[in-house]
């Protein structure tokens, strides 16, 4: 059935027959019309409301143009940055610039500008002074208190502060989204809309709700970090929609931040409704001339059937945005959107995926936390599994099974993240073993992240002899099945907690278990993070104990270089670092070394440190105490 797109120009108000819009959204990326961009959802649950809903994609930010070619909407514009960070989308985690841009027509880097949601809310307000705006998005939801910016190297108020925004949605926003048009379509004021939960908004004091929590103020953790580490501490621990509070935080001498309590969770059949929303699943086609949209080669047949993580990576954002809850779909509304690719004419059969933030995770981590909520300041997984996580696969892997029957469907992957740790916890190999021999193409991609214990604990992560027995189990099935199949592990560098030493011992455990990382992620700071507050604070938020933190740029380069030992062209710079850290042991061409010793280059630097000690140090008699003077005497 063909679905129209919502209008992005006055044309399409016309054919609509529109002559006013109520709603305008306004986004940093291309128009996607599609599911996993966050933006055509709220587009179309408004328009499922009834209002008339438009588009503004990417506007031209140096004009005006741009922001009024729909004209003023009669309720309000909801603007996002798009569907990542519009700072990560612009910079590498070395703060260069980014060349391409995969949310950008042509893949071309340089439509949205830095600090997207601020700038165009400014816009906006500049144009149409008592416009309701509303932002949200990852971008504004994990800006939402003070937070630590990684690319001006300092602490930031809320983005309601410099975005003059009137509301924010924080997490997912499909109820947050309801009630506030709702709300604006009977008329109500913003001081209605302050007991939704999921919001954020500011107010002066004498407004503040009763219910709440008070963390350290944005003055107060812009000065000391230790009140920036505690503040991060208390905004997690309420990130709960059973027990978690209201928030306050001062900003301003006059502006307080509200954040309410979280929004709740989308029930099973709620969330099948936000996928049965009349998506095109397809970027506009204004995009063809530019060469189109390539955020939706991995996306339009591949199927998201859960939300939230209950994993809870100290670096992940997860927690902050989308919540430790995990919320899944029917297998009727999946095996729905599975059959409709079937009829789509660039459906060559493979499913690219069936997953979201974690795969592998269909359900609730325990029965206690539907009546109680999750444990604060506890993990389900990580170093220490919680003896009351309920470990099974079997409903995930009815779904695959389900997947793998539709007539028209080829091949069905899994390419999400899997947490291989929940895989060693489940008894029954079932869901492993059918995982190799059906849904793997020649490499499964994990993410042990790190080898030394130490590190992975600061990560929030299992411990390397989790992965270890992963991989020897992998590798037993793959072979009984007959398949020639790979582990592909993700790596992250220069993470807090990482010293060379700890660099040197995964670099040490790649070559031992001959492991080539074609990429490896430095460490990047985002906002929202357990480990972002970390590298600013110097801190570990959970325990207030110190930790370690690479910061220089030259210590992260040789952390990351130790991981791609293999490579010719980082021989010498590794020989320097051996070197260095006294560890010549691993320069030569055993099976224990790590890197072929490069003659010329010993050579050389033999030469030259010898040369150092065959120098006499000058003035070697005199301390500069009793040195002659200009007139010959001893000062």
């Amino acid at each position: 059935m063909y679905t129209e797109y919502l209008p992005v120009s006055i044309d399409d108000m016309k054919q609509r027959g529109w002559d006013e819009l109520d709603f305008i959204c306004v986004t940093g990326d291309a128009y996607v019309d599609h599911p996993s961009f966050g933006i055509a959802i709220v587009g179309r649950i408004l328009e499922k409301m009834g209002f008339r809903v438009g588009m503004i994609c990417q506007p031209n930010y140096h004009s005006n143009k741009d922001f009024m070619r729909l004209g003023k909407p009669k309720l309000g514009f909801w603007v996002t940055a798009g569907n990542i960070d519009s700072m990560v989308n612009n910079y590498t985690a070395a703060k260069r610039k980014r060349s391409d841009d995969s949310y950008s027509p042509g893949n071309v880097a340089g439509a949205r500008p830095d600090r997207a949601a601020t700038v165009y809310c400014n816009k906006i307000r500049e144009i149409y002074p008592d416009s309701f705006i509303i932002t949200g998005g990852l971008e504004s939801s994990l800006r939402r208190f003070a937070h630590y910016d990684y690319w001006d190297d300092k602490v930031l108020p809320s983005i309601l502060v410099d975005s003059k925004a009137d509301l924010l949605i924080y997490g997912m926003g499909e109820h947050q989204t309801f009630e506030i048009a709702s709300a604006l379509r009977e008329g109500k004021s913003i001081y209605e809309m302050r007991k939704i939960r999921g919001i954020a908004y500011l107010c002066e004091q004498f407004d503040l709700p009763e219910d709440s929590v008070t963390c350290a103020s944005f003055s107060k953790v812009s000065a000391d970090k230790e009140a920036y580490a505690r503040a991060c501490k208390m905004q997690m621990e309420q990130q709960d929609h059973i027990y978690g509070k209201n928030i306050v935080q001062k900003q301003t001498d006059t502006l307080y931040l509200v954040q309410t309590r979280p929004a709740i969770p989308l029930a099973e059949e709620e969330l099948d409704r936000v996928f049965d929303l009349p998506f095109t699943r397809m970027y506009h086609p204004m995009y063809e001339k530019s060469g189109g949209i390539k955020a939706i080669e991995e996306v339009e047949f591949s199927i998201m059937h859960n939300r939230g993580c209950y994993g809870n990576c100290n670096f992940c954002a997860i927690a902050l945005h989308q919540g430790r809850v995990v919320t899944s779909r029917s297998h009727n509304s999946i095996i729905k959107e599975a059959k409709g690719y079937t009829e789509n004419p660039r459906f060559k059969g493979y499913i690219h995926d069936v997953g979201g933030p974690t795969a592998n995770f269909r359900g609730p981590s325990c029965d206690k936390q539907l009546k109680y909520g999750m444990c604060p300041n506890k993990k389900c997984l990580g170093f220490n599994p919680c003896p009351a996580l309920k470990v099974d696969h079997s409903d995930y892997l009815k779904l695959l099974r389900e997947l793998r029957e539709i007539k028209g469907v080829k091949k069905v992957f899994v390419r999400s993240g899997l947490r291989f740790d929940y895989m060693m916890l489940d008894k029954d190999d079932s869901f492993m073993r059918e995982l190799i021999d059906y849904h793997i193409s020649g490499q499964l991609k994990v993410a042990p992240e790190h080898c030394s214990n130490n590190v992975l604990h600061y990560m929030g992560k299992p411990p390397v002899s989790v992965f270890d027995k992963f991989r020897e189990k992998f590798y037993k099935i793959t072979n009984e099945v007959g398949k020639e199949q790979y582990l592909v592990p993700y790596l992250m560098s220069s993470h807090p907690g990482s010293t060379m030493k700890d660099a040197l011992e995964l670099a040490v455990y790649l070559k031992r278990h001959h492991m080539r990382p074609e990429q490896v992620q430095d460490f990047y700071p985002t906002p929202g993070t357990i480990s972002t507050c970390m590298f600013y604070t110097g801190l570990d938020p959970l325990t207030m104990e110190p930790v370690y933190i690479p910061k220089t740029p030259q210590e992260k380069h040789n952390q990351r270089i130790l991981l791609q030992y293999y490579k010719p062209e980082n021989r010498r710079e590794i020989i320097g670092i051996l070197i260095k850290m006294g560890r010549t042991d691993l320069i030569g061409t055993g099976p224990d070394c790590l890197v072929p010793p490069d003659e010329k280059y010993l050579r050389d630097k033999n030469y030259i440190q010898q040369k150092k000690k065959e120098q006499p140090k000058k003035f070697s008699r005199y301390s500069k105490k009793n040195m002659p003077n200009k007139g010959g005497k001893k000062r």
